[in-house]
């Protein structure tokens, strides 16, 4: 589904197209709050954010460019982390404080997600040997909900059987990756 499309389903109330987006949406919306991580709850400004996003999706007017509801998501975001700010009566608080988180989080640039390299990453994973295959679908499944002790159980593995096939799964992709010509290292920073 494109931009457009996957935007108007939003606009219409589709959950399951706004869950999908949310997906995507929040790695960078939650990068443009590292201003603010250490001065207010950033995860309860994102779950804020998301809420008044999907709220707001049914009159919410495209301007043509892209990631326009990326853009309000960010935007959204900083005005809940500033409205936060506010709130505490601590020198983070303070007009100069604000300013300069306000100022860090305006050099953020959101990435639009590379269909290539989602492509990519799930072609290497189907070459993933069993073992390794398991464990790193256990994590990717528990979004870090769960420690790697459950994983483990869930797995049929000890933890450190576990471990080890994690590990093994995390440099066979990054090996798989390479030989497609992705540098992980780059992909990764900010």
């Amino acid at each position: 589904m494109n931009e457009l499309a996957a935007l108007n389903a939003i606009v219409a109330g589709d959950a399951k197209a706004f869950g999908h987006w949310l997906s995507t949406a929040e790695r960078p919306v939650r990068a443009s709050l590292r201003s603010f991580c250490a001065l207010v709850d950033t995860e309860a400004v994102l779950q804020e954010t998301f809420l008044r996003v999907w709220q707001v999706a049914p009159r919410f007017v495209s301007d043509g460019k892209p990631n326009a509801l990326l853009r309000l998501a960010m935007t959204t975001a900083r005005n809940v982390a500033i409205s936060e700010l506010r709130k505490r009566p601590t020198a983070a608080s303070t007009p100069e404080a604000i300013e300069r988180a306000m100022n860090e989080s305006g050099h953020f640039l959101p990435v639009t997600p590379d269909p290539h390299l989602r492509e990519l990453i799930q072609k290497c994973r189907t070459l993933l040997p069993r073992q390794p295959s398991l464990a790193f679908e256990q994590r990717m499944l528990s979004q870090g909900a769960d420690d790697d002790s459950t994983l483990a159980q869930r797995a049929g593995m000890a933890l450190n059987t576990f471990l080890q096939n994690f590990s093994r799964a995390r440099k066979f992709l990054a090996e798989c990756l390479k030989k497609s010509g992705v540098d992980v290292n780059e992909e990764l920073s900010p």
